[in-house]
């Protein structure tokens, strides 16, 4: 179960489509003074060095962030947040989701982050410290459960397993159905992968049947090498802010239009 460490696939084409989708939900809750909670259940190390074997290993990130950077308009939220971290980090510094919230949000606003993995909570702890971020060591659905409705009521939760273990499919829709009920005005967004073998698919019509309100965006891409199992990426979006559904259309342009070339 702690296994997993993203640095191998940091920057790949599913953190585009998530991390871009993640900074424009959490600006669009940031045209309002009100404070806001950001929780995320599986907050990973944060800060990635691009340049590492480990991503180099993979070439995820070059056929990811690498293609697409070039791409996504100068004044978009996720544009000027991976500008700040790489100014700050050096060009080849690529961040996580807590990283992107840590600079979207402001100093009245709290984080709460969980990350299990030993090494990636030590890494983590580095990367966004601040005195409106707390880092807990610590199973992020449980922590979710023990913090919710958070103060400030106000704001948003990432859920983004790694699904190394399978029962998560079949116990997400159960935890975002208790969350909800706990936080009914809180936006609370599922990443998932879409794979060949279909085991995303009980998951999803689970969580439409029960949140029909909801909204979902998938992109599609090839397998990263051969016999790979991940061919796309989704968000799963409850009380999805105002103005998405056209966010998710400009992000299938610029996918589409990477494709073309």
């Amino acid at each position: 179960m702690l296994s997993y460490q993203h640095l191998y696939h940091a920057g790949n084409l599913a953190d585009v489509q998530k991390h871009a989708l993640l900074a424009w939900m959490l600006d669009y809750l940031m045209r309002k003074d009100k404070p806001v909670s950001y929780i995320e259940t599986h907050a990973g190390r944060g800060l990635y060095d691009l340049s590492a074997s480990e991503a180099q290993r993979t070439g995820e990130a070059a056929k990811g962030i690498g293609t697409l950077s070039g791409a996504l308009p100068r004044d978009h939220p996720y544009t000027k947040a991976l500008e700040t971290i790489r100014a700050a980090h050096g060009p080849d510094a690529y961040p996580g989701s807590p990283l992107i919230a840590r600079t979207v949000l402001r100093d009245t606003d709290r984080l709460h982050l969980a990350e299990l993995h030993p090494q990636e909570h030590a890494a983590l702890c580095k990367a966004a410290r601040g005195h409106n971020v707390a880092i807990h060591h610590q199973d992020g659905f449980d922590l979710a459960q023990s913090l919710c409705p958070p103060d400030p009521r106000r704001g948003m939760m990432l859920v983004d397993p790694s699904y190394e273990v399978k029962r998560d499919y079949d116990s997400i829709p159960r935890f975002l159905g208790r969350i909800a009920r706990k936080w009914n005005v809180g936006v609370l967004a599922l990443w998932y992968p879409i794979l060949t073998s279909g085991l995303h698919e009980p998951m999803l019509r689970t969580l439409q049947a029960a949140h029909p309100e909801a909204l979902r965006h998938e992109i599609r891409f090839p397998p990263i090498r051969e016999g790979h199992r991940m061919i796309g990426s989704g968000m799963f979006v409850l009380n999805p802010p105002w103005g998405l559904a056209d966010e998710t259309r400009r992000i299938d342009r610029l996918f589409h239009a990477v494709k073309k070339h």
